[in-house]
């Protein structure tokens, strides 16, 4: 594991880099806005993928990397996450993706990164009780192949406030999850297992998606 050091306009960023060997394609994530780059679902693709080919690297924004607890504006964001692409330099086809405000940022800046793909991890539709406030537009925004992880119980939008067949996005439903994509002790699978889910799932969809590119 690399860990490095990302200047940008806002301050330094934290670029955690997980190597493959021979990479088919490099996985740049981002995180939300009221955690870090250890939230489970992250921690799981950087110590499921690197085994299979695909290079993880973690961004950590300025802001959580200064200690504050409140992120900064959604530009502020999208400047980091270029920043850490700049500096990833990856050899290896893009993936661009994060998780709740990573996953907007993410949808954001695929476009102008190259990227051949965007993993939305937990997208917030909206915000809590508020679906009139859609997002929906930054997520179509990727213009690129998009899977989009979601839980069933995700307060922040449901898989099934989703519009269906939506062009170039697939799916992944994590059964009784929530926005953290935890599952309750009484649930079919665990969260683990759930998360385990989440990484094969992304692994073949990322090899499909590169090999498509």
């Amino acid at each position: 594991m690399n860990d490095t050091r990302v200047s940008t306009p806002f301050g330094n960023g934290r670029l955690v880099l997980d190597q493959a060997t021979d990479a088919v394609a490099t996985l740049l994530l981002s995180h939300g806005a009221g955690n870090g780059i250890d939230t489970a679902d992250l921690l799981a693709l950087a110590a499921g993928l690197p085994a299979h080919g695909i290079t993880v690297a973690r961004f950590e924004q300025p802001w959580k990397v200064a200690g504050r607890r409140v992120a900064t504006a959604p530009p502020t964001l999208d400047v980091g996450l270029r920043a850490a692409a700049f500096a990833l330099a990856a050899a290896s086809p893009l993936v661009v993706g994060g998780r709740s405000a990573g996953a907007r940022s993410a949808a954001r800046c695929a476009p102008s990164l190259g990227a051949a793909g965007c993993l939305a991890l937990a997208f917030p539709l909206h915000p809590p009780g508020r679906p009139e406030k859609s997002r929906l537009g930054e997520l179509m925004s990727a213009s690129v192949p998009t899977l989009l992880v979601q839980g069933e119980r995700d307060t922040m939008g449901r898989p099934g406030e989703f519009p269906a067949d939506l062009p170039g996005v697939e799916l992944l439903v994590v059964a009784d999850g929530d926005h953290s994509l935890r599952v309750p002790a009484r649930a079919a699978l665990s969260t683990a297992q759930a998360l385990d889910e989440v990484v094969a799932t992304v692994l073949t969809w990322i090899r499909r998606t590169v090999g498509n590119h």
